[in-house]
């Protein structure tokens, strides 16, 4: 099931112009059992971005965590065609498996992330990265990508992470990847990339790995 969260004007009844959506599209095994991963679809007035793309097959790589795979292009209710671009928060394997889909795309990554899934051994599925068709778009830093749609560097999870913030209607949401992967990493942040997330002091957190997003506590 699909849901979007508004971050329009909640005091009208006019629709928002901008939603943020996720989108499950795997699961994964882990200590406390199924771990889902979800990518997100921003739909904004001049575009419709996907943040991760997750996994459309399985590999012997990460057979060790028993993958059960909903690749967005077998979804009945998810438009590939419609997507107008893709952001990779980063590039391990749950996150751009799903990268081949959309060939003729722009996807855009911080440089030093691309150069370290290609450069550096056991860090990703490394032919999912290198899929035929990929666009990549190296960005140095933070990047405009559409007007209320930022990407933010945020290192932590790995030094290449970034993040997506979206703001519209007074309201800021963050796409946030696995710079968290827990609620409690925002809650009690340690990173660099989760202490640039709650300088931010964004309305809700989306993160990859959980159902809800993540709010600030309220006093």
């Amino acid at each position: 099931m699909v849901t979007s969260t508004d971050t329009g004007d909640q005091g009208t009844s006019a629709p928002s112009p901008v939603t943020v959506a996720p989108v499950l599209a795997a699961e994964l095994l882990a200590e406390d059992g199924r771990m889902p991963v979800y990518v997100h679809v921003i739909d904004h007035p001049e575009g419709r971005v996907l943040v991760d793309t997750g996994m459309t097959r399985l590999h012997p790589a990460v057979a060790d965590m028993d993958p059960r795979v909903f690749p967005l292009d077998s979804q009945p209710d998810f438009d590939v065609a419609g997507i107008d671009m893709v952001v990779n928060t980063h590039l391990h394997f749950d996150h751009c498996g799903g990268n081949h889909l959309f060939p003729d795309r722009p996807t855009y990554v911080q440089r030093r992330e691309l150069d370290d899934a290609l450069g550096q051994d056991d860090y990703t599925i490394r032919d999912w990265v290198q899929a035929p068709g990929v666009q990549y778009v190296p960005v140095d830093g933070p990047h405009e990508l559409l007007p209320g749609i930022r990407l933010v560097p945020a290192p932590g999870h790995t030094p290449g992470s970034q993040v997506v913030v979206v703001e519209a209607g007074g309201r800021s949401v963050v796409i946030a990847g696995d710079t968290a992967v827990f609620f409690s990493e925002l809650d009690e942040p340690r990173t660099e990339g989760q202490r640039l997330i709650r300088d931010l002091d964004p309305d809700e957190v989306w993160l990859s790995h959980e159902h809800e997003p993540w709010r600030p506590p309220t006093e």
